[in-house]
C-alpha cells in the first residue's frame, strides 16, 4: 500500500486568538523578524514536512489575510474564536475532515520558539490513523501535537472553551508517543506584553 508509506500529515495552525492580554492585538499579526507571526508559523510547518497547511484565523481575519502571505494555505475563518482555542481546533479538524489527510499536526501561532526540527520530529512519530504524538520538553507534554485522522471526531467533540484537546490527551495518555524536543525548541507562549521580548 503506497498510501501508508507516504502518509499525508497536514499542518494545522491555530492563529485565531485576539491577544486579550496584549491589549487586543491579534497574535497572528505580531511581528517576528519583520513578518507577521502567522507567516513564520506557516513556514515552520512547511519546513517540518507538513503538506498541506491549514490555517485557522479568527480575530481580525481580514486584516491578517491582507497583511500576511498565506499563499498555498487553506484558510478557515472561525467565527466563534472568542469562545477559545477549542472552537478553532474544531473548525480546523472540520476543514481537514473532507481531505485526504491521515493526520493533523497542530501548532499554535504564539509559540515561535518551536521550529521546523520539532515539527519534523513529531511528524515522524506518525504510524497510523490512530497515532497520537506530542512534543515533550524535559518530559512535559507540549506542542506541536499530532492527531491521527481516526481520532478527530472524538477530539473535536471534547474541544470546548480553551481546552483544545487537553482533556482528550489526558484521557488517552497511555496512547501518546512523547517526542523529546527540548534540545531543538523552546515552548514559551507569547501571551503578555513582557513575552514580546522573545520576538525580534
Amino acid at each position: 500500500m503506497a498510501h501508508s508509506s507516504h502518509p499525508v500529515v497536514a499542518g494545522l495552525l491555530l492563529a485565531a486568538g485576539g491577544g486579550r492580554r496584549l491589549g487586543g492585538r491579534p497574535k497572528a499579526l505580531l511581528e517576528h523578524r519583520g513578518r507577521p507571526l502567522v507567516e513564520h508559523a506557516v513556514r515552520i510547518l512547511r519546513e517540518g514536512g507538513c503538506d498541506p497547511v491549514h490555517v485557522v484565523l479568527g480575530a481580525a481575519a481580514d486584516e491578517v489575510r491582507a497583511r500576511a502571505d498565506l499563499s498555498g494555505c487553506a484558510v478557515t475563518v472561525n467565527p466563534h474564536w472568542p469562545e477559545g482555542m477549542g472552537s478553532s481546533l474544531r473548525a480546523g479538524l472540520g476543514a481537514l475532515s473532507g481531505t485526504k489527510a491521515d493526520a493533523a499536526l497542530v501548532l499554535l501561532v504564539d509559540q515561535p520558539g518551536i521550529g521546523a526540527q520539532a515539527v519534523a520530529r513529531v511528524r515522524s512519530a506518525y504510524r497510523s490513523r490512530v497515532t497520537l504524538a506530542a512534543a515533550s520538553y524535559d518530559g512535559e507534554r507540549g506542542h506541536p501535537v499530532l492527531f491521527g485522522a481516526d481520532r478527530w471526531t472524538d477530539i473535536a467533540a471534547g474541544a470546548v472553551g480553551d481546552q483544545g484537546a487537553r482533556a482528550y490527551l489526558r484521557a488517552h495518555r497511555d496512547a501518546i508517543t512523547l517526542v523529546e524536543c527540548s534540545d531543538v525548541a523552546e515552548a514559551y507562549d507569547i501571551d503578555t506584553a513582557e513575552d514580546l521580548r522573545h520576538l525580534d
